[in-house]
């Protein structure tokens, strides 16, 4: 007998049907979920009422029509060899309602890199897919979005690409080390020491990537380089990745003295989040003011990526979305509050 799932007990049909056939029974497995999970979500997001006959899926309505393209996605994120959890659950059902249901088919496509245990890296949203492609077609990228969106690491991965294929001779990556300054010199121990704490998501992305022996034997030879900002000044950087972190942190000068060690055959990818800004008061972001500046120059790309872009856990997307609803104020307190 088919299987029956109901949005709620004693729902009477709706009107619009809308019938999915997966292809087969491992396809619709992973569609439904553990315990039909992923249709129980899509239910209760929709209002829609579900039946299981077969391999097929049908969904009852009024938004069966948009349930059905949600399936539709689920399944090509199945055929890219892609896990469905309810990160990329809700951000379906979230481009479905857009009607842009059929981009997710292109995002699944293609491989960003390769981790060192053999994962393939790929992009998770529309937003990732356009800030990926708009590295590889332009000189500086400037990347800029809330936490979890993964600007960072997909920049890392792409840097480790091109070394990998010979198109750079190094990887640099920068961030200015402390909140409101480069004052390093209250912390114990040498440079490394001092900037470790700053650097860390950054060494763990490159481990990841190459491995963790490899990795060492890179630095050690200088073909992988991590330091604060302010160790910038004076270089010029050619044949290099180069990415420059957290550059909400960064102030005018030092943003124009980065832009501007731009050497022949040398990328640059510039992250931050405008929402998260450490500068005392008055200071202005440099990066807020670079991609003001130089939104419309040839071979620079902004790319905004937004709390739908977020994979990290589902709620992570919530605390954004709450964030920006209370007035963008990157969590800075008033002068006047002690607490």
């Amino acid at each position: 007998m088919p299987r029956r799932r109901l949005a709620s007990a004693e729902e009477e049909h709706l009107g619009k049907s809308v019938t999915v056939d997966t292809g087969s029974l491992g396809r619709l497995s992973a569609v439904l979920g553990v315990f039909d999970e992923n249709l129980t979500v899509i239910a209760r997001e929709l209002s829609l009422v579900t039946h299981v006959e077969g391999n097929c899926i049908r969904l009852e309505g009024e938004e069966a029509e948009t349930g059905g393209e949600v399936i539709k996605s689920l399944l090509s994120i199945v055929e890219a060899g892609e896990n469905i959890d309810k990160s990329n659950l809700l951000y379906c059902i979230a481009l479905a309602r857009e009607g842009h249901a059929s981009d997710i088919g292109a995002v699944m496509k293609g491989v960003v890199a390769i981790t060192s245990r053999g994962k393939s890296v790929k992009c998770k949203t529309v937003g990732q897919k356009k800030y990926v492609e708009a590295i590889g077609k332009n000189t500086i990228t400037f990347g800029v979005g809330p936490a979890g969106t993964g600007k960072t690491y997909l920049a890392v991965c792409l840097a480790v690409a091109a070394f990998k294929s010979k198109q750079v001779e190094k990887i640099i990556l920068t961030r200015p080390a402390v909140e409101a300054g480069e004052k390093l010199g209250f912390l114990p121990g040498d440079l490394q020491t001092k900037v470790d704490p700053y650097l860390r998501p950054l060494y763990d992305a490159l481990q990841e990537m190459f491995g963790l022996e490899p990795y060492q034997k890179l630095m050690e030879k200088g073909a992988i380089e991590i330091a604060p900002l302010a160790y910038m000044r004076g270089r010029t950087l050619s044949n290099a990745f180069v990415i420059l972190d957290e550059a909400q942190n960064a102030t005018r000068e030092q943003m124009k003295m980065f832009l501007t060690r731009l050497g022949e055959g040398c990328k640059m990818v510039v992250t931050g989040d405008l929402t998260q800004t450490d500068l005392p008061d008055g200071k202005t972001s440099g990066l807020k003011q670079a991609v003001s500046i130089l939104k419309d120059v040839e071979d620079i790309a902004v790319c905004r990526l937004t709390e739908k872009d977020v994979v990290r856990h589902p709620l992570v997307m919530k605390i954004v979305r709450a964030y920006e609803n209370d007035g963008g104020h990157g969590g800075k307190r008033k002068k006047e509050d002690k607490s």
